[in-house]
């Protein structure tokens, strides 16, 4: 309760300072008296709650990122998986991968507009190439660190090749998965936003643009704030079913300086007899192939 109660402060705070910095018009170097403060944006932001624009841009824009993030998840995994385990496809697809993922996904406005015959389209494939790369890279290199042993331990007790992509390979990698899809949906925000001021019709990024070209500073504010919870609700549910798929995995946790963990008891009865490990035997062989 503490460490929420420190999280909400913080936000307060926050709030507490635009608003003072921005009511009493202040400016040194920074320019607050041109920012609207926080009770003009609250009003504006009730304002557009109560319309039907508001709605409809918050569907389209989560539509645009829903489409393009789970296209990029499915074929960014399967690239980086095939990438990493294969040297045909490594030679075949890696150099243009390499030459292509430089390249600013916001620059392929124009190869989208000239590419697909609607906008729409044209930025689901813009959020979906701002995904897809971060997947596949984090991928790759997930698949790339895994130990040689587990697998040489599933085909020693008869596993085939998708017996090991289906046990070793995948389970493996989805930390780094999943490392890759955190940073994908971040990145796949930024673009969509960027593709509705230039070319779209309707969605937040729109008519965030929209309000600043008629100078309306307080329905920039709220097209920002709902950016940012859309990118914070998003980026959680994936943080949230990562965690999900990887219950196996230790966590570690912060424990403050200067007390002790608390040790849970131990159920009644004699303690069980702990596995004596061979002379010359690796304990951490014996936990990997445990584990496989």
């Amino acid at each position: 309760m503490t460490r929420y109660a420190l999280r909400v402060a913080s936000v307060a705070a926050a709030l507490g300072l635009w608003q003072l910095l921005t009511g009493l018009d202040v400016d040194l170097w920074l320019r607050f008296s041109q920012f609207p403060t926080v009770a003009d944006v609250a009003r504006a932001f009730a304002d557009r709650l109560a319309g039907d624009d508001y709605w409809t841009d918050l569907t389209d824009s989560l539509t645009r990122i829903v489409t393009g993030f789970l296209l990029a998840a499915v074929l960014g995994v399967a690239t980086g998986v095939l990438v990493a385990r294969s040297r045909l496809a490594e030679d075949l697809l890696g150099p243009v991968l390499e030459v292509v993922r430089p390249i600013p996904a916001i620059a392929l406005v124009p190869v989208a507009i000239l590419l697909f015959p609607s906008n729409e389209q044209g930025i689901v494939f813009i959020t979906f190439t701002a995904a897809f790369f971060p997947v596949t890279v984090s991928t790759r290199h997930a698949v790339r660190a895994l130990s040689p042993g587990w697998e040489e331990a599933v085909r020693t007790m008869g596993g085939g090749r998708w017996r090991v992509l289906g046990s070793v390979v995948l389970p493996g990698a989805l930390p780094g998965i999943f490392s890759g899809l955190s940073v994908g949906i971040g990145v796949s925000w930024i673009c969509v936003i960027s593709a509705e001021m230039i070319s779209g019709q309707y969605g937040v990024g729109y008519r965030t643009w929209q309000d600043y070209t008629v100078v309306d500073y307080p329905g920039v504010f709220v097209g920002m704030v709902t950016i940012g919870v859309l990118g914070w609700a998003t980026s959680t549910a994936v943080e949230l079913l990562g965690r999900r798929l990887t219950r196996w995995l230790p966590r570690t946790s912060y424990v403050p300086a200067g007390r002790t963990r608390p040790v849970s008891a131990r159920p009644a009865g004699p303690t069980p007899a702990v596995p004596a490990v061979p002379i010359g035997h690796d304990p951490e062989e014996a936990r990997d192939e445990h584990l496989v």
